[in-house]
């Protein structure tokens, strides 16, 4: 063995394997950009039900494997367990303590599909409208003015 590769192997002892793209790793709970279905941030994961686009994307590819974000509480994540548990699709809870990051969910494969737009947009919340005023003409002002 010549020295490179016996500082590879101690180095490869002592740290792990080398992965290529450690951040964007970090970032996408421990895959690649280029391997997701789809993605959706915490904010996401937290929302009321589950987001039907990823629910579909779990339907159309039975051989990807869910992500879940374990630095979220379990009450957010359970809808979208139940789902990957009834569409006999593999998931994991993954809990990175060393980094932070938005991503909630990930939808992937094992190898890169080289998706374009991996994000869905968030729910749109109806508009709360507020109570109808009763329209006043300036008479009635008036006549309140001199009620008093």
């Amino acid at each position: 063995m010549d020295r490179s590769n016996i500082d590879d192997y101690l180095e490869k002892g002592m740290y792990g394997e080398k992965q290529t793209k450690p951040e964007e790793r970090k970032k996408f709970l421990g895959t690649l950009r280029e391997r997701i279905v789809v993605a959706l941030t915490k904010g996401q994961v937290m929302e009321k039900g589950t987001y039907p686009e990823v629910v579909q994307l779990m339907k159309e590819h039975p051989e990807a494997t869910l992500l879940l974000n374990g630095d979220l509480d379990y009450t957010y994540l359970s809808d979208y367990i139940a789902m990957a548990t009834k569409n006999h699709l593999s998931f994991s809870i993954v809990t990175n303590r060393t980094h932070v990051t938005d991503i909630g969910l990930v939808l992937t494969y094992d190898y890169a599909i080289d998706k374009e737009d991996i994000y869905i947009s968030p729910k749109k919340e109806q508009p709360i409208q507020p109570p109808l005023k009763k329209k006043k003409g300036i008479l009635s002002g008036i006549k309140g003015f001199f009620k008093k």
